[in-house]
């Protein structure tokens, strides 16, 4: 076992990580020398990145002899690296490498979470296939299943609260201010629409039904 991080194990090293993803961009695309050394520049970050999300995880894949851990052959975890990487990639205008990671992404996990999207410290998905992660304001703690959708409508993009779960199928659309600790059921379709804190949300706007969730203290 590694440390890959402070607290963060995995059965392989940083380097065999690395070595990892930059086969498997190889596999499909031409990647540069320079494109190579870029990713190393900023792998640092990435790995610290990852280790604060996946130590915020409460599920069992996430946990090894008690420490956060991380393994590249769970696809779970490793669509988070290639978030991270991609969305670190961002920051430095690399189109081109940022783009092939965000293929690789959409390849080996069938999401599309663009590199500018700005994710939250702390996100998952379950089972995450055809979920498409737009332009939003995301709280943390934020969870979704097969087949979400986030985007806007008009050019106006929905604020997320923090501890927003989305069940299979449902939809977050357009002008809509989304409350923390709220479930959206499945099939749900929000569409600028606000919801407030503390509830479960089925149905389709604008006819939707909202259920208050009274938080045990």
């Amino acid at each position: 076992m590694n440390n890959i991080g402070d607290k963060l194990i995995s059965d392989l090293t940083i380097d065999d990580i690395m070595d990892d993803l930059i086969k498997k961009l190889n596999n499909f695309f031409f990647v540069s020398k320079d494109e190579v050394k870029a990713m190393l520049q900023v792998k640092e970050v990435v790995f610290q990145r990852l280790e604060n999300c996946i130590k915020n995880i409460d599920n069992k894949y996430f946990i090894k002899d008690g420490n956060p851990y991380f393994s590249y052959i769970h696809s779970g975890q490793y669509l988070i690296f290639l978030y991270i990487f991609s969305n670190e990639i961002s920051k430095m205008n690399l189109i081109s490498l940022k783009e092939k990671l965000y293929y690789l992404n959409k390849i080996l996990h069938s999401v599309d979470i663009y590199p500018d999207v700005e994710l939250p410290e702390c996100f998952f998905l379950e089972h995450p296939m055809g979920t498409v992660l737009g332009r939003a304001e995301y709280g943390n703690n934020f969870m979704a299943m097969q087949g979400c959708t986030i985007g806007g409508d008009k050019g106006v993009y929905p604020v997320l609260g923090s501890n927003l779960k989305m069940y299979s199928n449902s939809k977050i659309l357009g002008n809509c201010n989304i409350g923390s600790n709220v479930s959206i059921g499945a099939d749900a379709s929000i569409k600028n629409q606000d919801i407030q804190d503390n509830c479960l949300v089925f149905g389709q706007s604008p006819n939707l039904i909202i259920k208050p969730v009274h938080n045990k203290k």
